[in-house]
């Protein structure tokens, strides 16, 4: 039996200790917001706050979160760096498909928790493991730089020309 606090609840789970939180989230505790994506900690879907770090949950074996507290993104916006992120993520419009987006808020939730006005360079590297298969890295950016200054930025948008061309 293993004792787990997530997300200010505690649970009891009589799960194997090498099985990986996700898991443990998704299929015994019931919170299906952390996704799989790829199942090696390459592309951020399965990301959640291990006491304020962000963390792959598909690798972390259940044993090794111990008496640290996990967050998922169903709690995320009971943290100020959670609800600026998740506000601006609908004010910039970031979501298309959808699939990697709690991945997304919670790394940028993350960063926003230890640096709270970050550089081009800051939100690169604490983005770069998280993958976006529709491509919305413009408007992520631009969600972390309001969620971080609270100022709206404009996006240049991209027109399509007749005949399939872009300018």
């Amino acid at each position: 039996m293993v004792d787990l606090t997530i997300n200010g609840e505690t649970h009891a789970v009589d799960v194997p200790p090498d099985m990986p939180l996700l898991w443990v989230l998704r299929d015994v505790i019931g919170l299906t917001g952390t996704k799989f994506g790829c199942g090696i900690a390459q592309c951020g879907a399965c990301t959640v706050h291990l006491d304020g770090q962000a963390v792959r949950s598909c690798v972390l074996p259940v044993a090794a979160v111990g008496n640290r507290k996990v967050t998922t993104i169903e709690a995320v916006a009971g943290t100020p760096s959670g609800q600026r992120v998740q506000k601006a993520w609908l004010d910039v419009d970031v979501v298309q498909c959808g699939y990697c987006q709690s991945g997304q808020i919670m790394s940028a939730a993350a960063l926003l928790e230890r640096t709270p006005d970050p550089s081009d360079a800051d939100i690169d590297m604490a983005m770069s493991g998280n993958i976006c298969r529709c491509g919305t890295y413009v408007r992520i950016r631009a969600a972390i730089r309001q969620a971080a200054t609270g100022k709206a930025e404009v996006l240049q948008s991209i027109v399509t020309m007749p005949g399939g061309g872009v300018s």
